[in-house]
């Protein structure tokens, strides 16, 4: 009698950390299914940041945004030295297993996880995840966040940790997805180095190539049934993307680029 097949479904946002995520966990998991989500337009985007944080503080992430195009221009070859020292695979995610939907939380998601019955889902860079998905199946969703939670939810937790100070604090959360911001449960957390020669645009290539090997962790725990949650760092504080002011203080004061 063969064991049951162990089953894990991917909820990804089209970018290159999705598809370095899934070429580094296929090699040890039967992905059975990819599930990519179309890109939230940016005008839903400018609007909901607007009305969350203020007209001025979304003026200067925009003034950032276009200050950080020459900042990723002048990193390119930094960022490509470092995916082929990690071993980093950003080749395409097989479209024979992948489902597009247009949101990640429609009714279209709902009936492809029933459908499929997946034993885990690996969420990366998708939006707020809706409790609606999150009860539709028994399996539990684990998520990548690019920071140490709880004390760097939200966005760019990696850069805050070095922007106030706190480079011991510097890395990257697995944790399970609960209705809340970063709030989920922590399985496995890594702490990284990173160089003076590294930027904003850097530090998320060595998060995602440190938060590979303790995903695979996490899913071996759902597969041998050992999930065990530990306690994430305090004080618990949601981020934003920095504006050019905060940016030009944390490049001036501290050396954060």
């Amino acid at each position: 009698m063969t064991d049951k097949p162990y089953k894990v479904l991917m909820l990804c946002g089209e970018n290159r950390f999705s598809s370095i995520m899934y070429n580094g966990l296929a090699r040890h998991f039967d992905i059975v299914c990819v599930i990519l989500e179309d890109r939230v337009p940016r005008k839903k985007i400018l609007n909901r940041r607007i009305k969350k944080l203020g007209l001025l503080k979304v003026v200067g992430q925009l003034l950032f945004l276009l200050t950080n195009k020459l900042l990723l221009k002048i990193t390119k070859n930094r960022i490509r030295l470092l995916i082929a020292d990690y071993g980093l695979d950003e080749k395409e995610i097989p479209k024979q297993i992948t489902k597009k939907v247009k949101n990640v939380n429609s009714d279209d998601t709902v009936d492809l996880l029933h459908r499929i019955n997946p034993d885990v889902v690996v969420v990366n860079g998708t939006r707020i995840i809706s409790k609606k998905i999150l009860s539709s199946t028994k399996a539990p969703f684990i998520n990548t966040h690019m920071g140490i939670t709880l004390k760097y939810r939200g966005v760019h937790g990696g850069y805050w940790a070095l922007a106030n100070g706190d480079s011991n604090n510097f890395g990257v959360t697995v944790h399970l997805i609960d209705p809340g911001i970063d709030t989920g449960g922590v399985l496995y957390q890594n702490y990284i180095k990173v160089l003076k020669s590294d930027n904003f645009n850097t530090y998320p290539i060595h998060q995602i190539a440190h938060a590979i090997p303790i995903m695979k962790d996490a899913l071996d725990d759902v597969k041998e049934n050992r999930i065990s949650i530990k306690k994430g760092i305090l004080p618990s504080r949601l981020w934003s993307h920095p504006t050019i002011f905060e940016y030009v203080r944390a490049w001036i004061s501290k050396g954060v680029l």
